[in-house]
């Protein structure tokens, strides 16, 4: 007889978000939000034992793979002051995800908008039943002007 696995509410949210950030078990994961302890929890709970929040991960000196930023139930303004000091903790090769509820991504500031002032590119996204997320990267043009 196969033991029986209680999957949490939380995995289900964060596996899409894991395979939009195409992160393997051993990526570097930082997570920012209101429920960023059970986000970690739920990740570690799938095998991401290098997932942390904020508020245990030090300095910022782009050391992270994945960036989640979970911005449900928070304006866009709010993602946007999130993004302005945690895009340091991410890598130049890392991704940004920033998880919003599904209505948040018509009202407002486009996120796209926002992501762009701050030099990231959204590559791909996805939307659940309440919330969608997307992944974005660093813009190639700043990075090339820092090696020139």
């Amino acid at each position: 007889m196969s033991p029986i696995r209680i999957t949490a509410a939380g995995e289900r949210l964060i596996e899409p978000i894991i395979v939009l950030a195409h992160c393997s078990k051993l990526a570097r994961i930082i997570v920012t939000g209101a429920n960023s302890a059970e986000a970690v929890i739920d990740l570690h709970r799938l095998g991401y034992a290098r997932a942390t929040t904020t508020s245990k991960c030090g300095l910022p000196a782009g050391q992270y793979d994945v960036a989640l930023i979970d911005g449900r139930q928070r304006s866009i303004k709010t993602v946007e002051t999130t993004l302005d000091w945690m895009a340091d903790y991410l890598s130049p090769s890392g991704v940004l995800i920033v998880w919003l509820d599904s209505q948040q991504t018509a009202a407002g500031r486009p996120l796209r908008s926002v992501l762009e002032s701050h030099g990231f590119r959204i590559e791909a996204g996805t939307v659940q039943e309440r919330d969608s997320a997307v992944a974005a990267r660093r813009c190639d043009k700043g990075f090339i002007s820092k090696v020139a």
